[in-house]
Parts: C-alpha cells; sequence; structure tokens
C-alpha cells in the first residue's frame, strides 16, 4: 500500500487517502445506525407484544372469575397461523391448564429457556414457533392471589421484524453509496481546485527555464504565497550573481587593462628598466586580482542559503579589538545587542561590515563610541531585518560630505590613514545581502552610520 501511495503524484495520493477514509467512515457509520436501527426495531416490536401482554395481564382476573377466555386482544390473534400468538397458562395446579389464542390452532408456545426477567419482570427472547418459525416472544408471570399464578406469554413473527431491518438496510445502503459517490467526486474537485496553486508555480517554473518569463507570476493563496516570493528572491539572486560576476570580471579586466598597457610598452621600447616595471605592474595586477575576487566571493557568500551567524558574539570581538587599537585615544566602545540577534550570513562578512565602520568611527571619535541595534518587524513576504547604528561624537558630516564619503576611494581628510574603501567595501558587501548603509547626525554630536542587514 505505502509504495502504491509513493509512486503517484500529489494529487492521487490525497485523493486515495480521502477516499479511503470516506469509505472507512461510512462503512463504520452504516454498521453503526444498521446495528442501532436493529436495536430499536426490536425494541419497538417489544414494545407492541408488550402492549398486548399488559392487556391480557387486565384480562385475565376477569376470565379467570367468569370461567372463560380473555377477550380477543386483537384481530391478528384469530386467524390461524397468522404469526401473532398468545398464551395463558396456569402454574399452579397439577396439570398446567392452557389457553391461548386461535391463531394458535391448537399448538403450543414453548417457555423461554432459562429466561430472565429485566427490570419490568418482562422475559424476552426467539423460539420456534408453529411451522417452524422464529417467533419473538415476551413472558411473564404473575401472581393473581386466590386465582392463581399465571404466565403470559405474548408472540409475533420475527420475519416480520426482520423484513424491517433489511428494508432499513437497502434503503441505508442505497443512500450511503450515493454518499459516497458524491463525497468521490467533491474530493476530486477539492483536490483538483486546492492543487490548481501548485500547478501555477510549476507552470511559472517551466516559463522561466524556457525563457518566456524571468519571474513566478500570479496571486498564490497566503500558505504558498512565501515559498513563491523565495523563489522569486532566489532567482533574482542568480541573476544578481551572475550580473555582479560580469561586473567583477569587466572592472578586473579595466584594471588589468592599464598595467598590462605599461608592461607591453617598455618591452617594445626594449627599455633597459623592463624588469623592473614587469615586477611593479605585476604587484599592482596581483593587488587588482585579489581585491575584485574577494568581492566576487563576498557576493557569492551573500547568496548562500542556510547560513547565518550570531550577533552578539561578533559584535563583542570587534569592540574588544578595537578597544586595544585605540586605546592610547581613550576612546569608549559602548555595545549592546539583543539575545537571540542572527545575522542571515557568513561570519567574516559581518565582522567585515561592522568592521570598518567601527574602524572609521574610531578615527573620527573624540572619546565615545556607542552601537545600538534594533529589529525591523518582518516584511510582507515573511524576511526579517535589523538595524546596527554606530554613533560616534567626532565633528561629523554634512549632507554633501555624507553623500561624498560613500564614493569608491573618496578620502574627505588626507591627514587620517586610510585607503577610501572601507564604507564603500561596506555599501557593496551589504548591498549583497539586501541590505544598505546609510549616514546621519548623531545624538552623540558626530556621525551616525546605520547599517540594514537581513536577519533570520
Amino acid at each position: 500500500m505505502r509504495k502504491v501511495f509513493k509512486a503517484r503524484s500529489i494529487a492521487s495520493r490525497l485523493f486515495l487517502a480521502a477516499a479511503v477514509w470516506s469509505a472507512l467512515i461510512l462503512i463504520a457509520a452504516g454498521i453503526g445506525l444498521s446495528a442501532l436501527n436493529a436495536s430499536s426495531t426490536e425494541d419497538n416490536f417489544d414494545d407492541t407484544l408488550e402492549l398486548y401482554s399488559k392487556a391480557l395481564v387486565a384480562n385475565v382476573a376477569v376470565g379467570a372469575e367468569e370461567g372463560r377466555a380473555p377477550p380477543v386482544v386483537a384481530p391478528q390473534f384469530e386467524l390461524a397461523f397468522s404469526g401473532w400468538y398468545w398464551q395463558i397458562t396456569r402454574l399452579d395446579t397439577p396439570k398446567p391448564e392452557v389457553r391461548a389464542s386461535k391463531s394458535l390452532f391448537g399448538s403450543q408456545l414453548p417457555r423461554l429457556p432459562a429466561a430472565a426477567a429485566g427490570p419490568d419482570n418482562f422475559a424476552r427472547g426467539y423460539v420456534t414457533g408453529p411451522g417452524d418459525k422464529p417467533l419473538r416472544v415476551i413472558e411473564r408471570e404473575i401472581d393473581a392471589g386466590e386465582e392463581g399464578r399465571f404466565l403470559i406469554q405474548v408472540a409475533a413473527n420475527a420475519d416480520v421484524m426482520q423484513a424491517q431491518v433489511v428494508q432499513f438496510e437497502y434503503a441505508l445502503s442505497a443512500t450511503f453509496l450515493v454518499l459516497a459517490a458524491a463525497l468521490i467526486g467533491s474530493t476530486a474537485l477539492a483536490v483538483r481546485f486546492g492543487l490548481r496553486p501548485l500547478r501555477q508555480l510549476r507552470d511559472g517554473l517551466i516559463a522561466i527555464r524556457r525563457g518566456e518569463s524571468e519571474r513566478i507570476a500570479g496571486e498564490f493563496p497566503e500558505d504558498l504565497a512565501p515559498l513563491a516570493a523565495e523563489l522569486n528572491l532566489l532567482l533574482d539572486a542568480n541573476r544578481e550573481v551572475v550580473r555582479r560576476a560580469r561586473t567583477q570580471v569587466g572592472n578586473l579586466a579595466h584594471a588589468l587593462k592599464t598595467p598590462l598597457s605599461v608592461i607591453v610598452n617598455e618591452a617594445d621600447a626594449k627599455s633597459p628598466t623592463l624588469a623592473d616595471k614587469v615586477s611593479e605592474q605585476a604587484e599592482i595586477m596581483t593587488r587588482q586580482v585579489t581585491f575584485y575576487l574577494d568581492r566576487a566571493r563576498a557576493a557569492a557568500r551573500a547568496t548562500s542559503v542556510g547560513i547565518s551567524t550570531e550577533f552578539a558574539p561578533v559584535l563583542d570581538g570587534l569592540v574588544r579589538t578595537f578597544q586595544k587599537v585605540y586605546r592610547e585615544r581613550a576612546v569608549r566602545f559602548d555595545a549592546s545587542a539583543p539575545p537571540g540577534l542572527r545575522f542571515r550570513g557568513e561570519a567574516q562578512d559581518l565582522a567585515d561590515l561592522v568592521g570598518n565602520l567601527l574602524d572609521n568611527a574610531g578615527k573620527w571619535a573624540k572619546s565615545r563610541i556607542e552601537v545600538t541595534t534594533e529589529r525591523e518587524p518582518p516584511d510582507p513576504t515573511g524576511r526579517s531585518y535589523f538595524r546596527v547604528h554606530i554613533d560616534d561624537d567626532g565633528a561629523g558630516l554634512d549632507a554633501a560630505a555624507r553623500a561624498a564619503a560613500l564614493e569608491r576611494g573618496r578620502r574627505l581628510d588626507e591627514s587620517r590613514p586610510g585607503s577610501g574603501l572601507g564604507l564603500s567595501i561596506v555599501v557593496d558587501l551589504a548591498a549583497n545581502y539586501g541590505g544598505a548603509l546609510s549616514l546621519d547626525d548623531s545624538p552623540l554630536g558626530g556621525l551616525r552610520a546605520t547599517l540594514r542587514l537581513p536577519g533570520v
């Protein structure tokens, strides 16, 4: 059975599972209803017999006093072998005296074998009556005092009761067959309708594979919308990796063009300093290759799936490091991070991002640097982000200077050491992760660097 389900589609598995469970439930319900109806029919049959028995009990004393049989209880007791019988047996005489309905036609009803009376003093059971027909019998012993003790028996053909049960079971079976067909049909429609978004998702992926579309389009239910959004993000990330790889290759080619041109020119001129020029330009090319390879690796790591880094330990390690670096200037670092905060990315990239900003703040701060973090509510796709605020009490920057500070290689003060690449590297690396860097005025009086990063 497991292999049968395993080899089928999700739609077939859902349909078969629903059909099997529906069939089991209907069968169990049918058996229960049939048993309940049989019990109810038997009880109703017994109620009718008890009614006739009570009529006989009410008339037995009168009949004993007048020396005649009790009056007619019902017309069916007057017809020979009609299937409806009553019998009154006096038990306190040496030879039991028997009076019976005309329908017995000289026959007698057997007693129930070892019958135990219920709470209502009636004993119930089945016996074989005239013509070997099964009879449903109720009997009761009464003590009429001086008139004697009597056994009152009333019986009816059990086939009548069984016919009612069979008729109900036929009707129940027909009803449940119609219900089963309706359930199977509605299940098939529900499965087809319910899985239509999955087919839409599959068609979207097929269109992307064929080059007919770049994204999965359409509206999806709330339980599939995150999956479609994540697939679109994954597709966007893959396209972004290719774009960045092409950009890095182009940048690298452009960066290597000048050193190569210098080497070729020196070689054409047969310069005596060719060896020195080759060494010099080779060192430049090595730095360029290393730089762009690092950027390419960072871009690839940013799109990795399932990697996360706890934020607080990385921040604590960076703070301890820069406290030692700027110990001589007595710069104090205050940092805090909420527990459980995680960055969706590599630990090395997180250290580069925050470390560059802490280093930049340390160069310009007078005496204090404060690092705070805050979570953002999830966006409509369910992705979460957090912000890292790095404030210093330095001189700060105006709006134009803040924009210029984010440009690659731009240094606003040549008196401070550095290459001018730190902030631009942070901008590029944060963008690789879908984050951003912004500069603003700090509550401490200096510059505030706000880094927005994806969380988990």
